[in-house]
Parts: C-alpha cells; sequence; structure tokens
C-alpha cells in the first residue's frame, strides 16, 4: 500500500449487537462513530480493510472552505472549525496547521469567477481575499510565472492524511466505539422492511441502524438493495516528494497546472489538480446520462477514459454474491489503483518550471486513489426512505477528507433525529432520480 497510513489496533472483543453499524472507517466514518459515541450511541466501526486504508490517505491533505459548491460551504466552514478542535479534545497530533491556501492564475477569468462566488461566501461569514497580480506574486514569490491574480484563504489549512483518520478512529475507541478491521460486511440483514444488522465475514451484528460510509465501495454495496447511488469512481494521481526547501508561505498553493502541500516532514504532497481517469464499467454506463453536465465541465474535459479489468471487478461491477459467500470487498481489502506515471512526471516537471530552487526535488512514492464523485460534486449524506434505519455518506467527490468532521456531525444528527446543523436538502439522495435538474458543477 504506496499510501502510507498510521495503524491502529482492533477493539478486543466482537459485538453482536449495537445501536448503529458503521461501515467504512475512512475520514467520514471515523467521524461519524466519534460523534455518535459522544453522545453515548453504542456503535460498531467495521472496516474490509484498514482505517483510512482508501482515499482518506491517498487525498492531498488539504482542509479548505474556499472555492467549495455553495451549498457545502457551511458543511466546510464547520468542519475547518473541528479540525482546529481536534488536536486538544483527543489528544493527538492530526498534523492540521491552519497556514492558509492560496491559488494563483494566469486567466482574468478565474478571477471574475472568485470575486463572484466571493461575494456570496460572505453572504454564509466566509471571508477570502482576491488579489491583484501584484500582491499575488508577492505570495508567491520565488515562481517563474507573472500571475494576473489571485485569491488567499488565511483560515484554510492543511492535515496530514496519514495520520487523521488513525487518530479520530483512536479516540472513537476511547469513547466506546468497538473497531474491526480485515472485516468486511457482506451485506444488510433486513426484517419487516426495515434494517436489523448486517453479516460480516465473522458473523451477524445486530443493528437497527447502519451508516454506509464505503466510499468508492457504497455504490455497489446499497445497488444490491435497490438504492441508485449515482457516482463515478475517478483515478487520481498524487505522490510525496523528498524534503525540499520551503517556497511559498502558505501551506498549500495551487499554481493552476500543480497543486502542492507542505508536510510536516518537510517533504511535499504534489498533483496536477483535476486530471484523472475513469474506467468505463456498467455501473459507470448506467449512470453516464445523470454525468452529462459533469462531463461538460471543466472536470470532464480532463479525464481520460478506458477500458480495465474493473469492468468486471471492484466497486463498479455489477456482478451479486450471498452473505454466506467471499464477497468483493474480502477480495480486494484495499483498492491500490496504479499511479499515472505521465501525471506523475508532468507534475514534478511544472513544479521544479514555477520553483527553479526545487530542481532535482525527488519523488519518494506516488499512488493511485478512486474518487467517488457524485454528478454534482456535491456529497450524499441522506437517509434512504425505501429502507427505514440505512443511512448514507458517499459521493464525496475528492472533499471528503476535509468536510469529514462536518459529515460526521451531520450523519450523527440524521440517525439520532435530532435537528440538522445545515440545510440537508442539498445532500439528498433522491435529488438524482425525482426529476431535479442535474447542476452543473461550478467549483471543485
Amino acid at each position: 500500500m504506496p499510501a502510507r497510513v498510521q495503524a491502529v489496533q482492533d477493539s478486543p472483543s466482537f459485538p453482536t449487537e449495537v445501536d448503529v453499524v458503521v461501515i467504512g472507517a475512512g475520514i467520514v466514518g471515523t467521524c461519524t462513530a466519534y460523534e455518535l459515541a459522544r453522545k453515548g450511541v453504542s456503535v460498531a466501526l467495521l472496516e474490509k480493510g484498514v482505517v483510512g486504508g482508501e482515499q482518506s490517505s491517498r487525498n492531498w491533505g488539504w482542509v479548505r472552505q474556499q472555492n467549495r459548491d455553495l451549498h457545502e460551504l457551511s458543511l466546510a466552514m464547520y468542519s475547518l472549525r473541528r479540525w482546529g478542535e481536534f488536536r486538544e479534545e483527543i489528544g493527538r497530533d492530526l498534523g492540521f496547521r491552519r497556514t492558509g491556501i492560496l491559488y494563483c492564475t494566469k486567466d482574468e477569468a478565474d478571477v471574475a469567477r472568485w470575486e463572484k462566488w466571493g461575494a456570496a461566501a460572505r453572504l454564509q461569514g466566509f471571508e477570502s481575499e482576491i488579489l491583484t497580480a501584484s500582491e499575488a506574486n508577492r505570495r508567491a514569490a520565488g515562481g517563474t510565472t507573472r500571475w494576473v491574480g489571485g485569491v488567499w484563504s488565511p483560515t484554510d489549512g492543511r492535515a496530514e492524511p496519514s495520520l487523521a483518520a488513525p487518530a479520530i478512529a483512536e479516540a472513537a475507541k476511547q469513547h466506546g466505539v468497538s473497531l474491526h478491521q480485515n472485516c468486511a460486511v457482506r451485506g444488510l440483514d433486513i426484517a419487516a422492511g426495515r434494517v436489523a444488522g448486517v453479516w460480516t465475514e465473522r458473523g451477524l451484528v445486530k443493528s437497527s441502524t447502519v451508516v454506509c460510509a464505503g466510499g468508492a465501495w457504497a455504490s455497489r454495496f446499497s445497488g444490491r438493495y435497490g438504492i441508485e447511488i449515482p457516482v463515478a469512481n475517478i483515478g487520481g494521481t498524487a505522490l510525496k516528494t523528498s524534503p525540499a526547501p520551503e517556497v511559498v508561505e502558505a501551506g498549500c498553493l495551487s499554481g493552476g497546472d500543480f497543486v502542492i502541500r507542505r508536510c510536516l516532514d518537510g517533504s511535499y504532497t504534489l498533483a496536477v489538480p483535476g486530471h484523472g481517469t475513469l474506467d468505463i464499467t456498467p455501473r459507470g454506463m448506467r449512470y453516464a446520462f445523470k454525468f452529462y453536465q459533469m462531463y461538460r465541465s471543466k472536470l470532464g474535459k480532463k479525464l481520460k477514459y478506458r477500458l480495465t479489468r474493473s469492468f468486471w471487478n471492484g466497486p463498479d461491477a455489477v456482478a451479486g454474491w450471498e452473505n454466506d459467500q467471499v464477497s468483493p470487498f474480502e477480495k480486494i481489502r484495499i483498492l491500490d489503483p496504479a499511479p499515472d506515471r505521465e501525471l506523475v512526471t508532468r507534475a514534478v516537471k511544472n513544479l521544479e518550471r514555477e520553483y527553479p530552487a526545487l530542481k532535482g526535488i525527488r519523488v519518494e512514492h506516488a499512488w493511485g486513489g478512486l474518487i467517488d464523485t457524485s454528478p454534482d460534486l456535491v456529497p450524499v449524506i441522506s437517509k434512504v426512505d425505501t429502507l427505514p434505519g440505512y443511512v448514507v455518506a458517499a459521493g464525496f467527490s475528492g472533499h471528503g477528507f476535509a468536510v469529514g468532521p462536518g459529515a460526521g456531525r451531520l450523519v450523527s444528527e440524521i440517525v439520532l433525529g435530532e435537528t440538522p446543523m445545515t440545510d440537508l436538502a442539498p445532500y439528498r439522495l433522491d435529488r438524482f432520480s425525482d426529476g431535479s435538474a442535474i447542476r452543473r458543477p461550478e467549483m471543485m
């Protein structure tokens, strides 16, 4: 597993009955389990692989509010506050540092778009600074590009993906969560038309509520029960460099054709933004029409399409199984797609071109990941009306790491019937099936 992650120990005994089962121990699942346990709920957190082993340890480590979809902004703003509280609250360092995020551009249209977004964001209480050309070049001093402008969000930050989900999982255990890794949930136990528990490879766990936070696997798992979660699992590539000089004060910088995050050990996480791969699969073809607007967007035009073995295997396949059979989740404990070597080479080349001081920077390791992407790039955080007791938290579209703390709170409120912290309408699952127009994504 090239994306390295801190190991977490399992709980000593396996439960037979709990109030809530959470499927998936990524950042969203661990935050959900933690928030529920803090409210006195008994929780089993079940993970087919290891805590944070998939996209929660394979992302850039950006923790941002800037350039979120406006429907998602309140969730991002709350999450930033929680990121700042976690270290003292749980007694562990998640690598979170509020060092700001800087976007620079050579395109005046970007500046106009950021200005328009910023005006709407201020109505929700978020402030960022539009930068003139001179201000952008001062903040990105040392680079070779003459930027025409930028945007600076000083309250945004960064965290360490290798540390975050494991630290929150350990805190959840201290509040009584029963954590079990290498324990795939094969299916649901359903009685009288509602959830009654889950069947795992270790047996039945009874529960009246199940939260599916399975990332790229959520759609395939839910599909067994006629629950349609339209996602496109987009393959991303990122890398970690050798330790290198600090070239910009901001903890994170987007320079258009590269993005960087300064790591605690002096290295950088580096990627080419927006570019990825999309495998042609049965599930993908099933939902293709719902992604029409996304494929026409700027993101869609940066994707490469291909046909691979994932057509028959993996999270986008359609073959079924029974609860007493080995499931696809046991056959692939951890999704570990190969990185796109062309993007690795391009990312390093783009960074060295922009910052000559980094010439000769080495790639320590590179990795791939699958990003569960919704048609409008806004996640699904929702009850499922057709199956009482089943709650979905999926389709985070690459934003799950940053908004995980907010998603965890929101899911806990849905489960307990509490007043939600924000309007649930933008996150409802049935927006993709009730005839509502699917919006073309504007921000990422």
